[in-house]
C-alpha cells in the first residue's frame, strides 16, 4: 500500500440508504474532491474551507450534475487517517455511489484497499495496532459485549496497561546497560535483589491480562455451546427456545437430528456458538451413527456443555455413556420436561457429575432465566458489567503476552542462578520486544498488511 498517494472508498454498506458516505484521503484529496464540486454559494470552494466544516453543493461531471452532496473537510494531522480528508455525503443509491467514487478516481485519486484508511492512521501516529485491530473488532462484533470490549481497546487501555509494562523492563536495561558502562557512577551492588521483586510483579500482571484470555475469546466469538443429550430428550426444542425461531426440525420421532447444527445466539447479553447434536445412543443406522460420533467429539472443543436428561423418563445406558463423557468437562446439566410428571432429580444426576443442575421446559420455555444465571456465574463471575477491565480478545496478543512470561521468568532464573548482569538484559529486551509486538512497534510489513487486509473497504 502506497501511503503518499491519495486514496477513496465507498465508507457505508452497498445498499440502498438514504445517505451513502464516500471517503477521500491523502494529500491532494482535497484537491481531488474540488474538481468535481460546486458549491451552491459560488464564493465558497473546498479549498478554502477551514477544518471540520462542511459546504453543500453538487457533484458535477463535467456540466452534468450527478447529485447533491454535503462535503465535509478534515484537514491533517487532526482527521481519521492524520492526513486530508474530505467525505463525500450523498444520496445512498448503491448505482449513484458507484458513480460517484469512479468520478472521484478519474480526478486523481486511486481506490483503497481493504482496511488502508485504519492503516494510514496507524501509520501516521494517531493509533497502534491494538486500536487498529479493535476498530475490525467492532465492525465484527456480533454481541454487545463484544462491541464493548472493542470500544474499551479503541480508547487505548490495553495500550496503556502494556506501555507501562515496557516502561519498567526498558528502565531496568538502561540502567543496567549504564552500570556496565560507567561502574564509577552506577553500582549494581544488590540490583538484582531489587529487579527480582519488579519482575515477579510485572509477570503477575502479564498473568491477570492473560486470564481474561478465555472470556476474552468467548466475549468476541461466543461461548462455544454443545447441547449433548440421547435422542428425544428436548435438545433441538431446547436450541429452539434458546434462538426464539422454529430452526430446529422437532418431532416425536427419536433420531430426528443426525448431523450437528449450529447458531448463534446472545441470550440476555451472553453470547453463545450453539451446537446442536445428534442423539447419543447405540445404533446399527450408518448415518445414525456417523452423527452421533459427531456428537461426541464434539466435546472436546467445547467451552460448555448443556447435557439435556428428560426428565420424564429414568436415567438409562445411554445416560451414563453421556455422563462418562462430561467427568472434568464445564458442564450445565438441564432437566427437561417440568411441564411433565418428573421421575429424575437432581441427586441422580449430582451423584454421577459434579455440574449445577437447572430445570426447564424447552417446549414452554420456562427456568431459561435460571439458565441464563448459571451461565453468568460460571463464566461471567455472575455479572456482565465490563467497566472499563481489558479482556485478551486477540490470539496474536495472547501469544505474545506468553512469551512476554517466558522472557521474564527466564530473567528470574538467571538471578536465582547469579548469572551475571549483562544476560539478564538479553532476556528483559526479548520481553520488552514482545510487548512492542502488540503494539505494533516490532511489526513486520506482511504481518501489517494481513492485518489490514482483513478490514472491509472503505475502513
Amino acid at each position: 500500500m502506497f501511503q503518499k498517494d491519495t486514496i477513496a472508498a465507498i465508507a457505508t454498506g452497498m445498499t440502498n440508504a438514504g445517505i451513502g458516505i464516500i471517503r477521500v484521503s491523502g494529500t491532494e484529496a482535497i484537491e481531488v474532491v474540488d474538481r468535481m464540486f460546486r458549491a451552491k454559494n459560488p464564493s465558497k470552494t473546498i479549498q478554502d474551507t477551514p477544518s471540520y466544516s462542511a459546504l453543500f453543493g453538487n457533484i458535477c461531471d463535467g456540466d452534468s450534475v450527478l447529485d447533491e452532496a454535503i462535503c465535509l473537510v478534515m484537514r491533517g494531522p487532526n482527521s481519521y487517517t492524520t492526513e486530508d480528508v474530505v467525505e463525500i455525503q450523498c444520496h445512498g443509491g448503491i448505482v449513484m455511489l458507484q458513480k460517484i467514487l469512479e468520478l472521484v478516481i478519474r480526478s486523481g485519486a486511486r481506490a483503497a484497499e481493504p482496511g488502508e484508511f485504519t492503516k494510514r492512521a496507524f501509520l501516521g501516529g494517531r493509533i497502534d495496532i491494538t486500536q487498529a485491530e479493535s476498530v475490525m473488532d467492532m465492525i465484527h462484533a456480533k454481541n454487545e459485549l463484544a462491541a464493548r470490549s472493542s470500544a474499551t481497546q479503541l480508547q487505548g487501555k490495553l495500550s496503556v496497561k502494556i506501555k507501562e509494562l515496557r516502561r519498567m523492563i526498558l528502565e531496568h536495561i538502561a540502567y543496567i546497560e549504564s552500570a556496565l558502562d560507567d561502574p564509577e557512577n552506577y553500582s549494581l551492588d544488590g540490583y538484582s535483589e531489587g529487579l527480582s521483586v519488579q519482575v515477579t510483579d510485572t509477570i503477575q500482571s502479564v498473568n491477570a491480562l492473560l486470564a481474561t484470555a478465555d472470556e476474552g475469546k468467548m466475549i468476541k466469538e461466543g461461548i462455544r455451546t454443545v447441547i449433548l443429550g440421547k435422542p428425544n430428550a428436548g435438545k433441538s426444542s431446547l436450541l429452539n427456545q434458546l434462538l426464539g425461531e422454529e430452526r430446529a426440525i422437532v418431532t416425536e420421532v427419536a433420531g430426528t437430528t443426525r448431523d450437528t447444527l449450529e447458531e448463534d445466539a446472545v441470550i440476555q447479553g451472553i453470547p453463545l456458538r450453539i451446537i446442536d447434536t445428534a442423539g447419543i445412543h447405540e445404533t446399527v443406522d450408518i448415518v445414525e451413527k456417523i452423527g452421533v460420533d459427531k456428537a461426541k467429539n464434539s466435546v472436546k472443543d467445547a467451552d460448555l456443555i448443556l447435557y439435556v436428561v428428560d426428565a420424564a423418563r429414568p436415567l438409562d445406558a445411554d445416560d451414563k455413556q453421556i455422563m462418562s463423557l462430561l467427568k472434568d468437562e464445564k458442564v450445565i446439566t438441564i432437566l427437561n420436561k417440568i411441564d411433565m410428571e418428573q421421575v429424575v432429580d437432581k441427586e441422580c444426576i449430582t451423584c454421577e457429575i459434579q455440574t449445577p443442575v437447572v430445570e426447564i421446559s424447552a417446549k414452554t420455555g420456562d427456568g431459561l432465566q435460571d439458565l441464563c444465571e448459571c451461565l453468568k456465574n460460571l463464566f461471567f463471575h455472575g455479572k456482565l458489567t465490563m467497566n472499563d477491565e481489558v479482556y485478551i480478545t486477540n490470539l496474536r496478543h495472547k501469544q505474545a503476552l506468553m512469551e512476554t512470561r517466558e522472557s521474564l521468568e527466564r530473567v528470574l532464573d538467571s538471578i536465582e542462578q547469579q548469572m551475571p548482569e549483562d544476560f539478564l538484559t538479553i532476556d528483559l529486551m526479548a520481553a520488552y520486544e514482545q510487548l512492542g509486538y502488540i503494539l505494533g512497534e516490532a511489526l513486520g510489513d506482511d504481518l501489517a498488511n494481513e492485518i489490514f487486509s482483513k478490514f472491509c473497504m472503505g475502513k
